[in-house]
């Protein structure tokens, strides 16, 4: 650079300077100075100028904001680079003036927005940068959690449609396996093999209800409940499960709050981070189940969690285990994702407890330290009234009366089912309880069939929800118009909240498939008497 070049950067830079001393201009200082942005000036060799006090609490106190420090200093080591190239294409004119997100220096620094803007002297010259920083954490926060719950509801579309399929499917081969093992005749060897068999078709419709928990559509029957209850309760399984060596300990706030949810779900929530909590500490170590409260003024921001503000009963499961380490803990909600899978881990455990809570609209959070452990808080809305609500009871017709058991009438059921096989097996098992059955494979055969045989008396009608043309529920609706007070059992391998609840409050039984022939000839005898 010549000298008269050198001389005139100089220039320029000391007018720079000038410019944003801290008694030039208290109009200048005011506006650079105020709002929740962060502010820098630097000049054309990228030397910081000027800095605001929003961006010192941006950076790590380590950061060197003096005049006169590099003004890459302020951005994160890995980021360092990227983003002065990008500053210095704005300076010498390569790029027009852009926005750019990258991360700034400093333990737990944010991730910012910076929006450069030329300083042009009046003599057209260029002779620095003024940058703004807007803390876009919140945002990215926000973005990751919408993301994150898109690809949540798109599994769990998948794993709803799924199930209705594959659970009709597993009602068949349950039931034909039951009706194998009750016969009398068969050779031993043969009955241990069906017996595998039911125990296999269980454990796939064990995974199908996960499934639907994780996809937040499984049929839940909320309860409120006492929380610290819950837990003693639990708490004698947990110690079992636990073993020898690891120690569990209960710090349940007093007096215990209560919360809505389905007692039977929370236990599997409870014994699913039990297991992770003693798969973390092979060696040995401490679970400590806390229960407290929390009062949200503000939304919470928990890693991909934003929890809004109310009354929250805070369940904790702490452990003193290995830790997740920081690449793992993003994914450890992620459907299939395990780093157990040489163990028999199936990817679907967390998943669960984290479709079941939120099915329950609550929020779980968790924070974790390499080497000193691990913990789960999940963040219940409280049940805030003093009287317990009264519990849904499965409706019942009262007991037939004594002349009709004198004569020992024979009870009729209409059965209607698409699927083949699981009608068939309930059309033989119902034949066998003594029932006289009438069957049909679709909703409007079994309509048809009702109008033509009107005079013949029917005590119970049982469908699937899912049927073409006619479905479940509509069906129960045209046949009490023909029999009001018809009892009725609508079975499904899927059914949201919002259907099972409307179907209790027309006093329809739901039982969700795969069911057990013994369990709905039981529940056929209690509806019809």
């Amino acid at each position: 650079m010549n000298g008269k070049l050198f001389k005139r950067r100089i220039n320029v830079q000391r007018r720079l300077i000038d410019r944003f001393k801290d008694d030039q201009d208290d109009v200048l200082r005011t506006l650079f100075d105020s709002g929740l942005a962060g502010r820098m000036v630097c000049d054309m060799d990228g030397r910081i100028v000027r800095v605001n006090r929003t961006l010192a609490g941006l950076v790590g106190k380590e950061v060197n904001l003096l005049m006169g420090a590099p003004a890459s200093g302020v951005f994160a080591i890995e980021k360092r680079a990227q983003s002065w190239q990008e500053l210095f294409h704005v300076l010498t004119g390569v790029a027009a003036p852009h926005n750019f997100v990258t991360w700034m220096a400093g333990e737990g620094a944010p991730a910012v927005e910076v929006f450069p803007t030329k300083v042009v002297e009046s003599d057209g010259t260029i002779s620095g940068l003024i940058l703004r920083f807007a803390d876009i954490t919140v945002q990215r926060h926000l973005e990751a959690q919408l993301a994150q719950s898109q690809k949540l509801q798109a599994v769990g579309e998948l794993a709803g449609g799924i199930a209705h399929d594959f659970n009709n499917l597993l009602t068949a081969v349950i039931g034909a396996a039951e009706d194998i093992i009750a016969r009398v005749y068969i050779d031993p060897e043969t009955r241990e093999d069906i017996t595998q068999i039911k125990a296999s078709a269980e454990r796939g419709a064990a995974l199908v209800r996960q499934l639907l928990a994780f996809g937040r559509q499984q049929t839940l029957q909320p309860r409120v409940v006492a929380i610290n209850d819950a837990i003693d309760e639990i708490a004698v399984l947990l110690r079992r499960l636990l073993g020898s060596k690891v120690r569990l300990e209960l710090d349940l706030e007093q007096p215990g709050r209560k919360v809505r949810v389905d007692p039977v779900q929370l236990d599997q929530v409870l014994v699913n981070l039990a297991v992770n909590a003693r798969d973390a500490m092979v060696d040995g170590g401490q679970m400590i189940l806390r229960s407290g409260h929390a009062l949200l003024l503000r939304p919470l921001v928990r890693g991909q969690e934003t929890i809004p503000p109310g009354r929250y009963v805070v369940i904790e499961v702490q452990d003193t285990g290995a830790g997740i380490p920081p690449d793992v803990l993003p994914r450890i909600f992620d459907p299939f994702f395990t780093t157990k899978r040489d163990h028999g881990g199936n990817g679907l455990g967390l998943s669960t407890v984290h479709g079941i809570v939120r099915q329950s609209e609550g929020f779980l959070a968790v924070e974790s330290e390499v080497g000193k452990g691990t913990s789960f808080r999940i963040y219940l809305p409280r049940f805030e009234s003093d009287v317990f609500p009264e519990q849904p009871e499965i409706p019942t017709l009262p007991p037939p009366p004594a002349a009709a058991i004198a004569n020992e009438r024979v009870r009729t059921v209409l059965i209607v089912d698409d699927e083949d096989e699981v009608r068939r097996l309930a059309v033989r098992q119902f034949s066998r309880a003594g029932w006289q059955v009438i069957a049909a494979e679709d909703g409007e055969t079994a309509r048809d069939m009702l109008f033509e045989i009107h005079d013949q008396q029917l005590d119970l009608v049982i469908s699937d929800v899912v049927m073409p043309r006619l479905d479940g529920p509509s069906l129960v609706r045209l046949l009490r118009g023909l029999r009001p007070g018809l009892p009725a059992l609508l079975v499904s391998g899927y059914a949201d909240e919002a259907l099972r609840r409307e179907l209790a409050s027309e006093d329809i039984v739901f039982m969700p498939k795969p069911y057990s022939l013994k369990s709905l000839i039981e529940t056929a005898n209690s509806l019809a008497g």
